[in-house]
């Protein structure tokens, strides 16, 4: 507590008014008295205050923090009868299965090992052409372009197609000549439009990422995880127009200048046989094997699953398989839960040198869902300081919640004030002590 809040001082204030209010003289004497005072008081009040530090800040008891799941669904944890292996048969080296909402791991196998990735490439390719590219403009493809080798749209030297048109080309029958012709449009050259996937990468914390190629063909340079590949098709289907070009059945479009026309098909057969299933990418080369990456919209979830070196050839259809290994996984072993609420509230922080005195009251301003699966404990830590000194503006950040899955943080997320505590000042304290001398208004501490 200040020197001004504290009892002595009201009690002493208290009796000089008592016995002086009547007798001028003793009333400038008392305020000249007074002024003297704050001037040499207040800024010793101020130096002696507690001062907010790391030291100060408390972190709540485990126990305590249930309160902060109070009332939230309780069909969680789920009994042992639906408890679900984890997939241990997977033929892919290198697979990965995220809660693309969050960018929450669920299940990873050497899902952080740089590897080649094929055609899955092309979802970033995709994802920049959209973002930097028109669809409208039209785009001249070049001797290099036309010198990709297949799987390839088969377009010619001095062509012109619609960059629009080619993007189905892309992704529905992955080809390298659109990939190539597409870079070149909207980066100059293979190069340019490497740099502008890289950077996009590092924007999507893809960083063990590194793109050479927008069509995936094998190179010691190009190269991704799992994870990383995950992230990138985690915000490449936040993007409307992504999802309506890889769910395309089949798309026919023309050459701009001979008329020639062409119809190319979606060569994803998980996009039909998996329920919710969004697509997304194939991929093979010699060193990359065969490459999948694929998204589930269910109920309460967006999966992403990425499996790659999933055998080579004849073994085509293991990525399908665990594919579909790694969705039911997500499907049926986890469960969503709503570990912290909206506006909960936390132990109130007391306020020093404010007008109003008293506390302000932390809350937290978002909510945290979460899939969860059987024997994954979350906890939390509460961090805000023991005091605080005015001002505090509502809103303002006073703390912070950690939320942490099997003690590993996961989330961190502000605590803001409540209220508002403006400061109190020598100026406001020597205008109400004349106040109440001079014009009988009463002071109110």
């Amino acid at each position: 507590m200040s020197f001004f809040q504290s009892s002595n001082v009201r009690n002493i204030i208290s009796s000089v008014f008592s016995k002086y209010i009547e007798d001028p003289a003793a009333l400038w004497i008392f305020a000249s008295f007074l002024v003297l005072g704050c001037a040499i008081i207040y800024p010793l009040d101020k130096m002696t205050a507690p001062q907010e530090t790391d030291q100060d800040y408390v972190t709540y008891p485990a126990e305590w923090a249930e309160e902060v799941v109070e009332h939230t669904d309780d069909s969680y944890p789920v009994n042992a009868q639906t408890m679900i292996k984890e997939p241990d048969t997977l033929h892919a080296k290198y697979a990965l299965l995220m809660d693309a909402d969050d960018r929450r791991v669920l299940f990873q196998k050497d899902g952080y090992t740089k590897v080649p990735m094929a055609s899955t490439t092309k979802i970033m390719t995709l994802l920049v052409a959209l973002e930097q590219g028109n669809p409208d403009s039209v785009v001249t493809v070049s001797e290099y372009a036309a010198s990709m080798p297949k799987v390839k749209l088969g377009m010619k030297t001095g062509e012109q197609y619609r960059l629009g048109d080619l993007l189905y080309s892309l992704m529905l029958e992955s080809h390298n000549d659109s990939a190539v012709a597409i870079a070149e449009h909207i980066g100059g050259s293979v190069e340019g439009f490497s740099q502008l996937m890289n950077e996009k990468a590092k924007t999507l914390g893809a960083d063990n990422t590194h793109f050479v190629t927008p069509n995936g063909l094998d190179d010691k340079d190009h190269y991704t995880t799992a994870y990383d590949l995950a992230l990138i098709a985690s915000s490449a289907i936040e993007n409307e127009e992504f999802c309506r070009i890889i769910q395309t059945p089949s798309y026919s479009f023309h050459e701009q200048t001979t008329g020639r026309n062409y119809t190319v098909n979606n060569k994803d057969r998980f996009l039909t046989s998996y329920e919710g299933a969004i697509g997304i990418k194939t991929g093979f080369t010699g060193n990359a094997g065969y490459c999948f990456v694929g998204a589930v919209q269910k109920e309460d979830r967006r999966l992403v699953s990425v499996v790659l070196a999933s055998g080579w050839p004849p073994n085509k259809t293991f990525k399908w398989k665990d594919t579909i290994c790694l969705m039911d996984y997500g499907s049926k072993a986890y469960q969503r839960k709503e570990v912290v609420r909206k506006g909960t509230e936390f132990g109130a922080i007391q306020v020093f040198d404010s007008k109003e005195g008293g506390m302000i009251t932390p809350y937290v301003a978002e909510s945290v869902s979460l899939l969860l699966k059987q024997g994954e404990n979350v906890s939390f830590q509460v961090k805000v300081p023991g005091s605080i000194k005015a001002p505090v503006t509502k809103g303002e950040t006073v703390g912070k919640i950690i939320v942490e899955i099997d003690k590993q943080p996961y989330k961190m997320l502000p605590l803001y004030a409540k209220e508002n505590k403006t400061l109190l000042t020598y100026s406001y304290i020597l205008k109400n002590i004349l106040f109440r001398y001079f014009m009988y208004q009463t002071v109110d501490f």
